[in-house]
């Protein structure tokens, strides 16, 4: 059995659903390493420095949960490390197609890389961070969906945009 995975993202913010995905790997993969893509293409609203914060906050109950950033090709953070297993989030049969052609490439990239799709619970399956910052710039409450500290950081980050 394999001890070790890893679950990349760019967590701009990290919500609840984010958590969820990863207890629930934390479970099956006791070397469980969460990683916070720095993605310039994406063109997060928090820097790297803040999402790992935020990220870290968000899990400290979490016991033995690494947490780092990478830069570049997840299947080359993958090599380095010596991790076959990428955790991915399937919230609904949207995300399907795009999951299913990044896990396809990244098995071409690095022949030995396994994706494991985890679906978090019904409640966090509509969930996107898109969705947050929007409802966020609108003045939404948010707390259902991201712990107090996110939801005031990312109100305080689109007040001053």
């Amino acid at each position: 059995m394999c001890r070790s995975a890893v679950y990349p993202g760019t967590f701009d913010p990290v919500t609840y659903g984010h958590i969820d995905l990863i207890k629930r790997a934390k479970v099956l993969f006791p070397d469980l390493r969460v990683v916070v893509a720095k993605s310039i293409l994406k063109r997060p609203l928090f820097s790297l420095l803040e999402r790992m914060k935020m990220l870290r906050k968000a899990t400290e109950d979490i016991e033995d949960l690494i947490i780092e950033s990478f830069d570049g090709l997840i299947v080359d953070y993958c090599h380095r490390n010596k991790i076959r297993i990428i955790i991915r989030g399937l919230r609904m049969l949207s995300d399907f197609e795009y999951e299913f052609q990044m896990a396809l490439t990244n098995r071409k990239l690095l022949g030995d890389i396994e994706t494991l799709f985890l679906m978090p619970q019904e409640t966090y399956a509509y969930l996107s961070s898109n969705l947050l910052k929007e409802i966020a710039s609108l003045g939404g409450d948010l707390s259902a969906f991201v712990p107090p500290f996110v939801e005031k950081a990312l109100k305080d980050k689109l007040k001053n945009k």
